[in-house]
């Protein structure tokens, strides 16, 4: 008998075991899914019940932060950061994830590491593209239809694009929207309205995604034009091409001006390189010239009292025909020659001296 009763409390006893072990907590509340704007931060809670010992976080199956019931959290990454929150009956664990990006999307699991010990929620990050229109105005003629363009950018997922005017709904039979897959796996929207404006009207487009708390817009303003206003717009033009025409003009003329500038510079500092060149050039001619003569002095004394015969000239002073020379030897009567009758009288002597005799330079060489 008293086997038999050891036997019925020792379940009891291994119940209490381990529930003193931890084995009986669970989850009490997991994390919830969220919807969030790409570089902003993403936040998710899991309660659970006192006596755990170890909860995981995990994004698309990788743990990312740990948390030991002794230790506190084990964070790895700046960009996965928590916060904890304990009561008297259970502990609650916040994951923080932070700059959230695109292929951040995905499973968040909360694991306590135990059968059916999991709870797990869905990050979804978004992005906001760009909303914009070619023109901020639009002038139309009366009863023309045209077509307004509406372009969305670079948005995860693709946006819903919708119109107003004047702060009213357009149906969505006036206009076409095409969606294209662009790079980086984000998604751009065309948006094309056709109306036929009566009055003037302001236009908005708008494209929203979840994660948006408004929606993005783009506002342009259709005016139905008349003949003041189309000659004001081509007087506007006119006076823009004027504009745009003086200012490339201005600028040509700077810029041939500072051309001309440089042009006469050069030009003078070429001219100022020439006259040098040719005063070096008459200097060494110079300093060649006088080591000549020096060479020459100091090859022999020269004749001080020589002086060059200057040229005459020959259109004022005739020319003096030279005689003929005259001997300047004596004759003397041979013996056997008859002489004439004539008295003998003293011999004369006949000296032949030139008209211009020629001087003579004498240089002595030492």
């Amino acid at each position: 008998m008293e086997r038999f009763q050891k036997f019925i409390l020792l379940p009891f006893i291994l119940a209490a075991s381990l529930t003193g072990l931890g084995f009986c907590y669970s989850i009490l509340d997991g994390p919830t899914n969220a919807t969030v704007l790409a570089g902003s931060e993403a936040r998710f809670n899991c309660t659970v019940a006192n006596g755990w010992a170890i909860l995981i976080w995990l994004l698309n199956t990788n743990p990312v932060l740990t948390v030991i019931n002794s230790h506190g959290p084990i964070e790895t990454s700046d960009r996965f950061t928590s916060h904890s929150y304990n009561n008297s009956q259970s502990f609650t664990s916040e994951l923080i994830v932070h700059n959230t990006q695109l292929n951040d999307s995905g499973k968040i699991e909360c694991s306590i590491q135990k059968l059916d010990g999991s709870s797990f929620a869905f990050l979804s990050v978004q992005v906001n593209g760009s909303l914009l229109m070619k023109n901020s105005t639009l002038i139309v003629k009366e009863n023309t239809t045209v077509e307004v363009v509406c372009e969305a950018l670079g948005w995860a997922p693709a946006p819903e694009i919708t119109w107003m005017t004047n702060d009213s709904v357009i149906d969505k039979s006036r206009y076409v929207t095409q969606q294209s897959q662009g790079s980086n796996s984000l998604h751009n929207a065309l948006s094309v309205l056709t109306l036929t404006p009566m009055n003037t009207e302001i236009l908005t487009c708008l494209a929203d995604i979840e994660a948006l708390p408004n929606p993005q817009n783009a506002t342009i303003a259709v005016i139905v034009g008349n003949s003041t206003l189309d000659s004001s717009y081509s007087e506007d033009s006119t006076s823009t091409w004027v504009i745009v025409l003086a200012v490339v003009f201005s600028i040509v003329g700077f810029i041939l001006l500072i051309i001309l500038i440089w042009v006469v510079v050069r030009c003078c500092c070429l001219k100022k390189g020439s006259t040098y060149e040719n005063e070096v050039r008459k200097i060494s001619i110079k300093k060649k010239t006088d080591d000549h003569l020096g060479n020459r002095q100091r090859g022999g004394s020269e004749n001080q009292g020589y002086v060059p015969e200057e040229p005459h000239n020959t259109g004022q002073i005739p020319t003096v025909v030279s005689l003929p020379p005259m001997s300047t030897k004596f004759t003397v009567p041979r013996p056997d020659l008859h002489t004439s009758s004539a008295p003998k009288g003293r011999p004369q002597r006949h000296t032949d001296y030139p008209i211009n005799p020629k001087k003579i330079r004498n240089v002595t060489h030492v």
